[in-house]
């Protein structure tokens, strides 16, 4: 009998594995049958092993250690997927790790309205059926300007249900410089395909003029769009055609002018030294039609495409199918509706709103929290080298992904294990730990730090680098 032959007949029965302690310990957590497909798995992946003659010894198939082995794979299924991370990368709008977080008040509304039954589509005055937007629908008139909205799902949302009952089946005019691609491969042409529109391209990536909107301009047209770069920027001899300057142009011809500004200010953060961006206040007061923004975003609040605009075409909007596919739930509704109450009082918004409290965050008093952090790591005695230093902190996605902001940084080098290592180690956390591995060092960034995270955040950088 072969080497091989002697492993094979050494893997033990599914059985006889699930009856190791391992195991045993899961039986009233887990239902047998997510068990024995774990115990099948792992065999599966040992006879693999053995016939591709990968180095497995005997121990390997020992009944307790397959049991083990079995018995993390169920870790998964015993543990939240979509989990809570403490962001240290420096980067505010992270998409990956949820954008915005929510402010106490939204997160109180949630939860007041999930606990219970609620009047989502009940009218408390008049006992009858009431419209699920209405919730929201003045708090953005009024914060807006404009004469009405609408809250889908998501902005790719907003930006289809705009373009499709407003121009399905006609031409829509953008110039070559806002065709964008952003997240998700999210792009202004496939959603005016999907939208039933002919798009329309004019002037060139670097540069358009007035002219070429009206040069496009024929019987067919139904919309000029402009659209916000958000991700990216064109620099040096660049021109584009601000809203103010095509409203005339579409009123003359009877035209829909819609504006999709990604990320959608309700305030002016430029005094933080964040980058000018139009508010969507300014936006409407150009002139613009149609409006769409994020929620989510430099907003602050929940993931929804927000709209607004001029009454007669939000209509339009509400009246189309596919307004209902797009519908956004209740939860979304309450967190929407509580942050928005916060901009009726800015201060207010700048002190409650978490991304509104990151932006405006005093670069000293950063460098105080990384000063204590430091000090808390320095008298752990720990196996590295740890240094206070300056830093960038951005925005991220959204509107001004390449905007910084002044701020400070712990850096880590660990020196028993390398900071790949490292940086693995912290995500396996509760909370994960999300840091920012730049130059073999681990930069840690407190700006997207709650404070009252820190001293948790303290707590596993120490144990990470205490582990063997």
């Amino acid at each position: 009998m072969t080497g091989l032959q002697k492993l094979l007949r050494n893997i033990p029965a599914v059985d006889r594995v699930l009856r190791e302690e391992p195991l045993q310990k899961l039986a009233l957590r887990l239902p047998q049958e997510a068990l024995s497909a774990a115990v099948q798995e792992q065999i599966g992946r040992l006879r693999q092993e053995i016939l591709a003659e990968a180095s497995l010894s005997a121990n390997d198939l020992e009944p307790a250690n397959v049991a083990l082995a079995a018995a993390r794979s169920c870790r998964d299924l015993l543990e939240p997927s979509l989990r809570k991370v403490i962001n240290a990368t420096g980067t505010l709008l992270h998409t990956n790790l949820g954008r915005a977080p929510l402010a106490e008040p939204a997160l109180a509304a949630m939860r007041t309205v999930a606990e219970g039954y609620s009047n989502l589509e009940f009218d408390l005055g008049s006992g009858h059926r009431g419209y699920r937007y209405s919730h929201v629908e003045k708090l953005l008139t009024r914060l807006s300007g404009a004469e009405a909205a609408l809250v889908v799902n998501n902005n790719s949302g907003a930006v289809l249900l705009a373009l499709t009952a407003l121009g399905q089946g006609r031409e829509a005019v953008v110039s070559r410089g806002e065709l964008v691609e952003i997240g998700g491969s999210f792009r202004i042409p496939d959603v005016m395909e999907a939208g039933g529109l002919q798009l329309r391209e004019v002037g060139t990536s670097n540069r358009t003029h007035l002219q070429d909107y009206q040069n496009a301009i024929n019987d067919n047209t139904a919309i000029l769009l402009k659209v916000h770069t958000s991700n990216y920027r064109i620099v040096g001899f660049t021109k584009e055609v601000p809203a103010r300057e095509l409203a005339p142009l579409a009123r003359e011809h009877d035209l829909v002018l819609m504006e999709d500004l990604g990320s959608g200010l309700l305030l002016d953060l430029s005094r933080f030294g964040l980058d000018p961006e139009p508010t969507v206040a300014e936006v409407v007061k150009a002139g613009v039609d149609v409006v769409t923004f994020s929620g989510d975003k430099l907003l602050g609040g929940p993931q929804a495409g927000l709209i607004v605009g001029r009454e007669e075409l939000i209509e339009k909007m509400r009246r189309h199918p596919l307004a209902r596919a797009l519908r956004i739930d209740k939860l979304t509704l309450a967190a929407l509706e509580a942050t928005l109450r916060l901009y009726l009082q800015p201060e207010q918004a700048l002190q409650e709103v978490p991304i509104l409290r990151m932006f405006s965050a005093d670069p000293a008093h950063q460098q105080l929290r990384c000063r204590h952090l430091l000090e808390r790591l320095e008298a752990a005695e720990l196996a590295a080298d740890v240094n206070l230093i300056e830093d960038i902190a951005r925005v991220g996605g959204g509107a001004m992904p390449v905007t910084e902001l002044a701020d400070w940084a712990v850096e880590i080098n660990p020196l028993r294990i390398t900071v790949t290592e490292l940086a693995s180690r912290l995500r396996d956390f509760h909370p994960a730990v999300a840091a920012r591995v730049q130059n073999e060092k681990l930069l840690v960034n407190l700006r997207a730090v709650f404070e009252r995270e820190d001293e948790r955040l303290a707590q596993i950088l120490i144990a990470a680098l205490q582990e063997s």
